[in-house]
């Protein structure tokens, strides 16, 4: 069942496993269990009056003598286009801008501290189409642009941090276009960008048309509620891409994404827990949902016939911790806010227990790569 009609993993184990197992079933597909939120009864009301699913849960930590717990809510939004793909441009994102205020309000009553969008949030995702126009006039200055001024005043209102997927136009590099993240702080300053490391070339996603890939590297941002960083989307399936964000420092890795079920839902659940588990800090990963059907046929160069979509978004966006604890997914078909709230000592907690970044091999593993990188590099095979 690829399509909308599954709600979801969650409801579909509710409802064929007998209470008395489905917390052990829990247990082992989610680690640790987590503790529901208890959000405000106007926040439910007000997430039902706007059409979107609302959840929440909490990460515990152990009590330490020395720290007091490092407390952060962060809220993660999924959501659909809401007019069709051949809507004017100026609609089509102000129609985006007014689904994520309402959402943004919502997260204000629960507490969020720092928000994320998901990839490329102001648009369709039209990468599939290898068409220009109109989709190259959904690219905005990350500095100034309409979205980021947007951001700058749902920031400062809150008191949030707000991380913002757009497609960027550089004005300052030849009006070139990148897939950049904009973090904005809860002041309201643009705290600065970071843009996709990696480039899918894998069926539709033709993403290399429109951008190449990054050339910021791993920064992380220093927030008053923690260290982030920003993944954007097929770099989770890189584990060197995590990892870097984690050298630098980061707490917290948001994965903004659009993916869909055919190609990646096998993999969904995993690639970002693994990373939090590997890395020692949490991550939250974030997908669209639905379907966005194009006004012309394309081809993906894999045999099928031409189609005017990409396939299903399936949502299903979820938070990882450093002990392999999980939340629950939002749903698979549609628009959603999940809050959790993090303790970041189970980062340091995590790191005592597993000692990965005091036994990973980094000098070893970097002389190595620098090796294996050389167009002259033999690689290392003992044969008889």
């Amino acid at each position: 069942m690829a399509g909308a009609e599954w709600e979801s993993l969650e409801q579909c184990l509710e409802k064929h496993i007998p209470p008395a197992e489905l917390r052990e079933v829990k247990r082992i597909l989610y680690g640790k269990e987590t503790r529901k939120l208890d959000l405000p009864s106007r926040a439910f009301e007000a997430a039902s009056r706007e059409e979107f699913e609302l959840q929440g849960y909490a990460f515990e930590a152990a009590e330490e003598q020395l720290r007091p717990p490092r407390i952060v809510r962060v809220g993660l939004v999924q959501n659909r286009t809401p007019l069709p793909t051949d809507a004017p441009v100026a609609e089509q994102v102000t129609a985006l801008h007014k689904c994520i205020e309402a959402i943004v309000e919502v997260a204000a009553v629960c507490g969020v501290n720092i928000i994320c969008f998901q990839e490329a949030w102001t648009m369709p995702f039209a990468f599939c189409t290898r068409e220009k126009l109109p989709w190259t006039e959904f690219a905005e200055s990350a500095e100034d642009g309409p979205t980021t001024r947007f951001c700058q005043k749902l920031a400062k209102k809150h008191d949030m941090v707000v991380v913002s997927p757009i497609l960027e136009r550089d004005g300052e590099h030849g009006d070139i276009l990148w897939n950049t993240a904009v973090v904005i702080s809860n002041s309201g300053a643009v705290l600065g960008k970071t843009r996709k490391n990696h480039i899918p070339r894998v069926g539709d996603f033709n993403e290399s048309t429109y951008y190449m890939e990054g050339n910021l590297g791993h920064p992380v941002f220093q927030t008053p509620f923690g260290r982030i960083a920003v993944n954007i989307c097929y770099g989770r399936h890189h584990p060197l891409n995590w990892l870097m964000y984690s050298i630098n420092g980061a707490e917290i890795i948001f994965n903004p994404s659009a993916t869909i079920g055919a190609l990646s839902e096998s993999l969904w659940p995993i690639e970002a827990r693994n990373a939090a588990i590997a890395n020692h800090c949490f991550t939250c990963a974030i997908n669209r949902v639905g379907v966005e059907h194009f006004p012309n046929e394309f081809t993906s160069g894999d045999r099928k016939k031409a189609h005017r979509d990409f396939g299903y978004f399936y949502g299903s966006s979820y938070v990882a911790a450093p002990d392999g604890s999980r939340t629950p997914g939002l749903s698979r078909s549609r628009n959603g806010l999940l809050v959790a709230e993090l303790n970041l000592n189970l980062c340091r907690q995590m790191n005592d227990i597993w000692n990965f970044k005091m036994t990973g091999r980094y000098e070893m593993y970097a002389q190595e790569l620098a090796e294996a990188v050389k167009p002259n590099y033999s690689p290392t095979i003992l044969k008889e």
